[in-house]
């Protein structure tokens, strides 16, 4: 029970602090999905140091176990004095927020280090060390059950915290809680260490049945190759699948659990036992998943959003299934499991430094996905000839061998077609740390609809028209009846030298309402945004062409905005637009109490805060009304459908603290009537918000 517990608990925590740390820190990182997949692989990097420490010290002698009690002794002192300094133990306080990101994985890796770096480390040493203790107990029972409760007990701690702690908690209180689960955990960890200490016990020499791999002795490079294989090609693709439904599929907020979830079920699965996991069915699914995928990704333009999630998450649990079955199936003797989870551990790191750093280098989109499928192809091959069962039908091989060919080539082909579709669909296309940035040409030569539009991920972020003598029309969500080209054209200040600032620059369109002597200055974190909008390429000339005087201002909008405020440089904008939210990737951090308290000091007395919240997938309209009300400002909805063509449909509020700014006839007659429109959600503050209480 002992064992049981302490592992549990580990892994739980391990998995509560992973969504508890990265929304913490996504604030000072541009609150960019990808965040989440640096957060994630950082993890992933300490939990191979952990699993090489866990067999540092079963390898070794006693006093290595004195050296882990002196860490958790350590850690739990790291704990308190943090918890003196900062709001909470692993929260780190604004001193520590960068000034810029330009380098945003190592200064993550950096923070990381620093707030939960020795805590995350031990946690992770918990389960190969445990399940070794254990087996020097209990050397007639396997400790591989072990392993599979370790991976509930992270599912666990995954999927409470979107759904229970995140909406009840402020992070502040949040990081308490789990402190305390922290040093509840070194204790019951030390107590055993001392037991371990006090007693030792060798393993029994009697190889049971329990101690013998499945698939007999399994010594040489050979398994291990396939063991990092096996691993890494699972990373892979939990990590390939996160970032292909979650930015060419839908931007929704969370999403990302999903994929970890059921990336940690097939562990849950495969380590329980082999009842769970069997070639052949699994060989079927997997065959069908494949084909289902090819078709999702040829069909993706008109599949529904949740029929393509569950297609990639069918593909994604096949794949995992087989990686893991296969793992377990050549599992070594119980003396060797923590080597076993070492390099199990390792090829998830190589998993991850594939997806972090490999593809976005390499590749223009985001291939990782097709290219992953390919390539488990392959290693189910493999590992199916070498293992092949030794009695075994010459048909069922014969037809096994043909589905796995077939497969491979299956596989392979779609993700050349997905390359090349994604090379020829675009005039130009380019990925960074932000995402994959394409430019498309949509309308045929010659119509009055022919234009060049900006799309990162699935979202539209402007289009630009190509007949010179419509090239500088709105278009898109900012034309003259939208709220944003309303808020210009009405403010009082129009033709007299308007400051207008914008978070968020896309390909500037709203430049084009600028007049000699106005200022319009963009703030803008993706430099590949900036090049394009600037005139990379020729498609477009909205900032070139404008006739007021263009600021971009890279980086962060908030930290930017900050800095500003610390200089002792507050901007005085008569229009300050808020145009970050209509991707549907919420940067939160933009949006709550503390940017807002920034924004106004930027704002003179007779500005006007204009906020773009067109968003598929949330209603941001409470969110914007609370934030009105706790500041007493005057705000108006605009709703403007657009003309279909060259405007599109846009939700706008505009926020200003003289009433009079809104109260033009051409603003009122267009505001939505909301007569006693009461929000029932909490004011969303740097330490708490809620995206559920928000989805439509």
């Amino acid at each position: 029970m002992y064992f049981a517990l302490n592992i549990f608990l580990s892994a739980f925590l391990l998995f509560q602090v992973q969504p508890m740390i990265a929304k913490y820190i996504l604030p000072w990182f541009g609150g960019t999905h990808a965040v989440w997949s640096t957060v994630m692989f950082f993890f992933q990097v300490l939990l191979t140091g952990g699993y090489a420490y866990a067999s540092w010290i079963i390898a070794g002698k006693r006093r290595r176990e004195v050296i882990h009690l002196g860490l958790l002794t350590l850690s739990i002192a790291i704990i308190v004095i943090l918890g003196l300094l900062w709001k909470s133990p692993i929260t780190p306080d604004s001193s520590w927020k960068p000034d810029r990101v330009a380098d945003p994985i190592w200064q993550i890796f950096f923070l990381l280090t620093i707030s939960i770096g020795l805590p995350y480390f031990l946690l992770s040493t918990n389960s190969p060390l445990m399940q070794a203790w254990f087996n020097r107990v209990y050397p007639h029972q396997t400790a591989y059950r072990l392993y599979a409760l370790s991976n509930a007990g992270s599912l666990l701690g995954l999927i409470t915290y979107p759904v229970l702690v995140e909406p009840t908690m402020s992070l502040a209180l949040q990081g308490w809680v789990w402190s305390i689960g922290f040093i509840v955990y070194a204790l019951v960890t030390g107590y055993g260490t001392v037991r371990s200490l006090r007693n030792p016990q060798k393993p029994s020499s009697d190889h049971s049945a329990l101690d013998v791999p499945a698939k007999g002795e399994l010594a040489g490079a050979k398994v291990t190759i396939l063991w990092i294989a096996l691993s890494a090609t699972a990373s892979i693709h939990l990590l390939a699948t996160t970032s292909h439904i979650t930015q060419e599929v839908a931007v929704i907020p969370f999403l990302w659990v999903l994929p970890l979830a059921i990336y940690l079920v097939s562990f849950i699965l495969s380590f329980s036992g082999e009842k769970w996991y069997s070639r052949q069915v699994f060989l079927i699914i997997l065959f069908g998943a494949t084909i289902l995928a090819s078709w999702a990704m040829a069909k993706s333009e008109s599949l529904g959003i949740p029929v393509q999630i569950g297609v990639y998450s069918l593909l994604l649990f096949a794949v995992c299934m087989v990686c893991h079955g296969e793992l377990y199936s050549i599992r070594p003797a119980q003396q060797q499991l923590t080597k076993f989870y070492f390099l199990v551990s390792v090829g998830g790191a190589l998993g991850g430094l594939t997806i972090i750093f490999v593809a976005p280098n390499i590749f223009r989109g985001y291939w990782e996905l097709p290219l992953g499928v390919a390539l488990c192809w392959v290693l189910f091959l493999v590992v199916s000839f070498i293992f092949r069962p030794k009695v075994q039908k010459r048909w069922v091989f014969v037809i096994n061998t043909v589905i796995l060919l077939s497969a491979m080539v299956l596989s392979s082909v779609r993700a050349f077609q997905q390359i090349r579709a994604d090379l020829t669909s675009a005039v130009t296309i380019n990925r960074n740390y932000y995402g994959v940035v394409r430019v498309k040409e949509l309308g045929a030569e010659g119509w009055s609809t022919h234009r060049y539009a900006l799309v990162h991920g699935v979202t539209i972020h402007g289009y630009q028209l190509v007949d010179p003598e419509s090239r500088a029309t709105p278009t898109a969500y900012f034309g003259e009846t939208s709220g944003g080209g309303l808020a210009i054209l009405n403010h009082p200040s129009r033709g007299q030298g308007m400051r207008v600032g914008i978070l968020g620059l896309g390909i500037g369109t709203l430049a084009a309402y600028g007049q000699r002597g106005d200022i319009y200055r963009f703030y803008e974190i993706n430099p590949l945004v900036i090049e394009l909008a600037e005139g990379a390429g020729g498609y477009f000339s909205f900032l070139s062409d404008s006739q007021a005087e263009i600021e971009i201002i890279p980086g962060d909008a908030r930290l930017s905005l900050e800095e500003e405020l610390a200089t002792g440089h507050p901007q005085a904008y008569d229009l300050l637009v808020l145009d970050v939210f209509s991707s549907d990737s919420i940067p939160v951090h933009l949006i709550d109490r503390e940017a807002f308290e920034i924004y106004l000091q930027h704002i003179n007395n007779g500005g006007i805060l204009a906020l773009h919240i067109s968003n598929r997938h949330l209603d941001l309209v409470p969110v914007a009304w609370t934030l009105a009300d706790h500041f007493n400002l005057n705000r108006v909805v605009i709703d403007d459908t657009g003309d279909g063509s060259i405007t599109a449909r846009s939700l706008w509020v505009l926020m200003a603290i003289n009433p009079d700014l809104l109260a033009s006839p051409e603003i009122s007659s267009r505001a939505m009537v909301l007569l006693d429109y009461t929000p029932r959600i909490r004011l969303w503050t740097d330490d708490y918000s809620n995206l559920f209480q928000v989805l439509k």
